[in-house]
């Protein structure tokens, strides 16, 4: 399964994690907006099941559209792509003190072991779940090369 999430420098510094007032302290820092365009897309859960004649995915999409989400399949590789977009929630009188949530593109693709049947694909997305019926592909099988 490929996953491909953008690099995050700060990403490295993952062994500060078991002491959590190191995050609540680079989380205040004064020159926070500096690194803000490094912060990490946000990770799309998923789930996977090979059943018989098909693949069952579910992926946790939490806050989006089901018109902001898009899914491509090419032969055995699915992509989804989605958009979260910045509705301004405050008014002219007010001031944001803090925003945590992400807006922007997210993406994520997986291989599967045997090719998709695209024609009898189907997604639906409720209550931030993004559901995908994958069906197999006739005449496709995964193979095993035995290791001379």
């Amino acid at each position: 399964m490929k996953t491909m999430t953008r690099w995050n420098p700060l990403r490295e510094l993952a062994p500060f994690a078991t002491f959590p007032d190191m995050e609540t302290f680079f989380g205040e820092f004064p020159f926070r907006p500096v690194v803000r365009g490094y912060e990490p897309t946000p990770v799309m859960p998923i789930d996977i099941v090979d059943r018989k004649t098909l693949y069952t995915a579910k992926v946790e999409m939490p806050g989006l559209k089901k018109e902001d989400i898009a899914v491509s399949i090419d032969g055995n590789t699915v992509t989804i792509t989605a958009e979260a977009k910045n509705e301004k929630e405050v008014n002219d009188n007010e001031k944001l003190l803090r925003s945590e949530r992400y807006y922007g593109s997210m993406y994520r693709m997986f291989t599967l072991p045997v090719d998709v049947d695209p024609v009898k694909a189907e997604a639906s997305y409720d209550a931030g779940i993004l559901t995908l019926m994958l069906p197999k592909a006739p005449g496709t099988v995964a193979r095993h090369l035995p290791v001379h």
